[in-house]
């Protein structure tokens, strides 16, 4: 049976990137993610369902997201008439020198086209965070000025489709084994991301020392990719730096004294919060 969602209301969270982002960690299935009635997902064939793991093969692989949305859930971020839902956006593989994720490519318009599909559902729906994880292919061509050039535009444009000037934006860094074996790549690109986060407001880089790559939790050579628990303390801490985030500089206001920036409130008709 078709459910129809315009008559639900959604706090969004967006995710975008490359592999990392996607999900491709595998590992132990002792501990399986445990669908939630409030968390949705949205596929980038703008399909909506109950948030879930994808399961490739034999394996179900973890996604930093779910996490994120269980800790959202259970931290009463969500009120009780809402619900969440996950824009998955990211598709592995994909940087912005292959020409996929700048403003005028393929996987960024589609995005920003999931975004828009979203918040005209119900007028109530409202942007609460960007969850990004990106840059390895973007290694290929590890110079600074164009990475940091590419995502601040990124962020600066999905913050102006969403109306809040002052959504959270979270990135990460690499896998730990692979960013040790690729430092000379890897450091200009890391970099950029660091800073974009240090420099636009309202955003946190979340370090990721100590989580294992599915080569070192399973032994398949896959040194790039986050294993599936690891993702799952990714999101963990994705969520404790959105809560940063949401604090950083507050209150705010525009250039009139007397105005208030519309992202602090916490109206049900703006389409935007921050989180308190």
């Amino acid at each position: 049976m078709l459910h129809d969602f315009k008559n639900d209301v959604f706090d969004i969270v967006i995710q975008g990137g490359q592999s990392n982002s996607e999900g491709c960690g595998i590992g132990s299935l002792e501990h399986p993610y445990q669908q939630h009635p409030e968390i949705y997902m949205m596929e980038s064939d703008f399909t909506i369902m109950t948030a879930r793991e994808k399961v490739w093969g034999n394996d179900a692989v973890g996604n930093y997201a779910l996490s994120f949305a269980e800790k959202y859930v259970y931290n009463d971020n969500l009120k009780s008439d809402r619900k969440l839902l996950i824009l998955m956006a990211a598709v592995g593989g994909t940087g912005f020198c292959d020409h996929r994720w700048g403003l005028k490519d393929d996987l960024f318009l589609n995005m920003i086209k999931m975004l828009e599909t979203a918040l005209a559902l119900n007028p109530e729906n409202r942007p609460v965070a960007f969850l990004w994880h990106q840059g390895e292919t973007d290694t290929q061509n590890p110079v600074y000025d164009i990475h940091y050039n590419n995502l601040s535009n990124l962020v600066e444009k999905v913050r102006s489709v969403a109306g809040c000037d002052d959504l959270p934006f979270i990135a990460g860094n690499f896998v730990p084994q692979w960013y040790n074996e690729n430092k000379d790549i890897c450091i200009p690109i890391v970099k950029a991301i660091r800073d974009v986060c240090a420099d636009i407001g309202h955003a946190v880089f979340v370090e990721t020392d100590g989580l294992q790559s599915n080569n070192e939790k399973v032994g398949n050579d896959d040194t790039i990719h986050f294993s599936r628990e690891a993702l799952y303390y990714l999101g963990y801490r994705y969520y404790d730096a959105f809560i940063t985030a949401g604090q950083m500089n507050r209150p705010l206001f525009s250039n009139r004294t007397d105005e208030p920036s519309p992202c602090l409130s916490l109206s049900l008709s703006q389409r935007c919060i921050i989180v308190k």
